[in-house]
C-alpha cells in the first residue's frame, strides 16, 4: 500500500474538494472523474458517460432497485443512473460544495448527502447495488470501506469500484516521485494494488466476479484535463487566484505527475466486480 508522507483524512479530503470546487468543475467537469474511450473517437463528454454506463451495466441495473453511490461528488454519476436505468441512488459525498451543486441539479430519486461513508448509517441489508468510482483512494479505513459495502448490500447484491491503484512491485523511483506525491497532492490517505484491493474485499466477505485493466482507454483524461487547466488559468482572473492561493493547490502539480505515473505503468486503473454471497439455507 502507497501511504502519504503526510498523514490525511476526512477532513483533509473534504476541505480539498470544498476549496477546490470551482477549478475541478471548471478542468474535470461535474462528474469529477475519468473518462472511458471504448472506440477512442468519443468526445471527453461521451467517454465521461461511457465510463458511468459501463458501471451500470457490471451492475445489471433494473428499475426500481435501491443504489448506494460512494463517494458520489457533484452526483451526476447517480442523477445519469437514475435517469438511464430507472434506479434510486443515495449518494455520500464529503464535500458541502458538491452536495450543494446536487441539491442544485435535482432529478427524482437521487438523495445526496454530506456523510462519511465509513459512517454511513445506513441499515444492513438495504441496497441492491453500490458503486463506487474513483472514490475508494480516499477512504481512511479502506477495509472499513469494504466492510460497509458488504454490511449494506443485500445476499447476491453487486459493487463495481473504479479506482487508481498502484502497480504492483512498483519501483522505488515511481513510488517516491510518482506515487507518493499523486497521494500527497491529491489527499489520498492512501493507493493499493489490484491483489491488495482483491484480498481487503475477499476478507470482508466479498467474491470477486470480475477485473479490468483500463488504463490505456482512461489516460487521456489527463492530456485534456492539462489542456483545460492552462486554458482556464489563462482567461478566468478568478481561477487564476485559486490555483495560486489555495492550500490545496499542489493538486495542479499531480496532472503531470499522473500523465507520466499512466505512461511508465506506475498507476493503473482497474474496474473491479464484485458480489455479496447468496445466503444457503441448509
Amino acid at each position: 500500500m502507497i501511504v502519504p508522507d503526510i498523514s490525511q483524512d476526512a477532513v483533509a479530503v473534504a476541505e480539498h474538494y470544498d476549496e477546490l470546487d470551482l477549478l475541478y468543475r471548471r478542468v474535470w467537469g461535474d462528474h469529477v472523474h475519468h473518462g472511458l474511450w471504448v472506440t477512442g473517437r468519443e468526445t471527453s463528454g461521451e467517454a465521461v458517460e461511457a465510463l458511468v454506463d459501463t458501471v451500470g451495466d457490471r451492475l445489471r441495473l433494473t428499475p426500481g432497485q435501491v443504489c448506494v453511490d460512494i463517494g458520489c461528488g457533484y452526483g451526476s454519476t447517480a442523477r445519469r443512473l437514475a435517469v438511464t436505468r430507472g434506479v434510486r441512488v443515495t449518494g455520500f459525498t464529503l464535500s458541502v460544495e458538491q452536495e450543494d451543486y446536487a441539491a442544485a441539479h435535482p432529478v427524482p430519486d437521487v438523495d445526496i448527502q454530506v456523510c462519511d461513508w465509513l459512517t454511513n448509517g445506513l441499515p444492513n441489508a438495504s441496497a441492491e447495488a453500490a458503486w463506487a468510482i474513483e472514490s475508494s483512494e480516499h477512504m481512511v479505513d479502506k477495509p472499513k470501506f469494504f466492510a460497509e459495502a458488504h454490511r449494506v448490500l443485500v445476499p447476491g447484491g453487486g459493487f463495481v469500484i473504479c479506482a487508481w491503484i498502484a502497480e504492483t512491485d512498483a519501483s522505488r523511483w515511481k513510488v517516491r516521485h510518482l506515487l507518493e506525491p499523486i497521494c500527497r497532492e491529491g489527499r489520498l490517505p492512501s493507493m493499493g494494488t489490484r491483489e491488495e484491493y482483491e484480498a481487503m474485499a475477499t476478507a470482508a466477505g466479498l467474491t470477486v466476479t470480475g477485473y479490468e485493466d483500463v488504463s490505456s482507454r482512461v489516460a487521456r483524461t489527463w492530456m485534456i484535463c492539462a489542456g483545460r487547466l492552462v486554458k482556464t488559468l489563462l482567461t478566468d482572473r478568478g481561477v487564476r487566484r485559486l490555483a495560486l492561493g489555495a492550500r490545496n493547490r499542489g493538486a495542479i502539480l499531480s496532472i503531470p505527475r499522473l500523465i507520466l505515473a499512466y505512461r511508465t505503468g506506475a498507476m493503473r486503473y482497474g474496474i473491479f466486480t464484485l458480489a455479496k454471497a447468496v445466503e444457503t439455507v441448509i
